[in-house]
């Protein structure tokens, strides 16, 4: 027996593929793989074949490809499977992804020993983005590589996952608010209405240079709120902003099946209204005293700090029975280490320095979209899904 690789390429017509397995029938081979692309309606589609020893394929195959027009390539391949290795699905996002920048990408793998199999676009809008199958190789020299070009090549970000069941098995995906599902502070539009902006500032710029604990910051800047009506509160709720491609992702996740979340150190009268809009199942935030129409300056209810945010997912992933390796989270801060830290995958999203270290994966493209990429979700699944049921 002969192991024959055939490999018919030119413009994509209405029925090659039929025609070509007819023949192959007429030859009697047997089939041990199949792959096929079209890119810009020009067709690439490969077939792994064993013939008798001596059958003449070249002639049927040929002219199969003359009448079609279509040029075939046939050649004897070493009959031994591939081994199977663990492969990886490494994604590059970036607004548009130059030739230098998957260079140095794939340059980074190839240092690492790593094979790329297979790369398929996922997206053109709102960013350029590429999945890698990569298998072979050792993985920490691939992940330290590609680490360091993701860091000297701002325009790109390279996410690495095992391409597995785990990863397509993703259900529940907890998001962080402020700075993520937003793209303001919430005490900042509070501030701003109750004209102590500038306090409240101050106080959050010691709170990140470590100069007092997250709790206690937040008590101090809601008490500057203290007497701010509702019809103030109205007006911070309008100046709220959401990221670009918030309502995209939301809306997309729940098509997929997935169970949607948002834990925040903000407060409850925001992340309501926004768990309503969205259509998100899940919130917990920090909950502001409200008496006779005006805030107190009090919190009441349990205080939604780091570890608290972390405790949501598992709670979340306890009530959805959604084992925790299942579980995506999404933040910024560093009140959200742990919670990305202990979730399946981890996303800094636009993160500080710190952030980024520590989760997973990054992203500093402004689309919070974008991480559906991640997921191998592609932009014409997306826009497919819209057209049919538009929300």
């Amino acid at each position: 027996m002969q192991t024959v690789l055939v490999r018919v390429t030119g413009p994509d017509q209405l029925g090659i593929s039929a025609d070509l397995f007819h023949v192959l029938d007429g030859m009697n081979a047997t089939i041990r793989d199949i792959e096929q692309i079209v890119v810009r309606r020009r067709l690439t589609l490969d077939v792994l074949i064993e013939i008798d020893d001596g059958d003449d394929a070249l002639k049927d195959l040929l002219l199969f490809g003359f009448k079609r027009d279509l040029q075939v390539d046939v050649e004897e391949v070493d009959d031994n499977p591939t081994q199977y290795r663990q492969p990886y699905a490494i994604t590059l996002i970036g607004e548009k992804l130059s030739p230098s920048e998957i260079s140095v990408a794939t340059a980074a793998i190839a240092d690492g020993k790593g094979n790329i199999d297979r790369i398929v676009r996922l997206s053109r809008y709102p960013v350029m983005s590429y999945e890698l199958s990569v298998s072979g190789g050792d993985i920490s020299i691939m992940r330290r590589n590609l680490m360091q070009v993701a860091s000297s090549n701002p325009g790109m970000d390279i996410a690495i996952q095992p391409l597995n069941l785990s990863r397509r098995a993703k259900r529940l995906v907890v998001l962080d608010v402020d700075s993520t599902l937003i793209q303001n502070e919430v005490i900042d539009l509070l501030a701003t209405q109750a004209g102590c902006l500038d306090e409240v500032a101050a106080i959050t710029t010691l709170a990140m240079q470590g100069k007092i604990e997250f709790a206690e910051a937040l008590r101090e800047r809601v008490a500057l709120l203290a007497g701010l009506d509702e019809v103030a509160i109205e007006r911070a709720w309008h100046a709220l902003t959401l990221t670009p491609g918030a309502r995209t992702f939301c809306r997309t996740l729940g098509r997929l099946g997935y169970t949607t979340a948002i834990v925040s150190g903000g407060f409850t009268i925001f992340t309501e209204r926004l768990q309503k809009e969205l259509g998100i199942k899940h919130c917990s935030a920090n909950q502001l005293e409200i008496k006779n129409g005006r805030l107190t300056g009090e919190l009441t209810g349990p205080l939604i700090d780091r570890q608290a945010k972390a405790a949501f997912l598992h709670e979340i992933a306890e009530i959805e029975n959604v084992p925790i390796e299942q579980t995506v989270a999404v933040g910024d801060g560093a009140n959200d280490l742990d919670l990305l830290s202990e979730a399946g995958l981890g996303i800094a999203f636009n993160a500080k320095s710190i952030v980024q270290d520590a989760a997973n994966t990054s992203l500093r493209v402004p689309y919070l979209d974008a991480i559906l990429f991640l997921l191998g979700v592609t932009r014409e699944e997306i826009e497919a899904a819209d057209s049919l049921d538009p929300v």
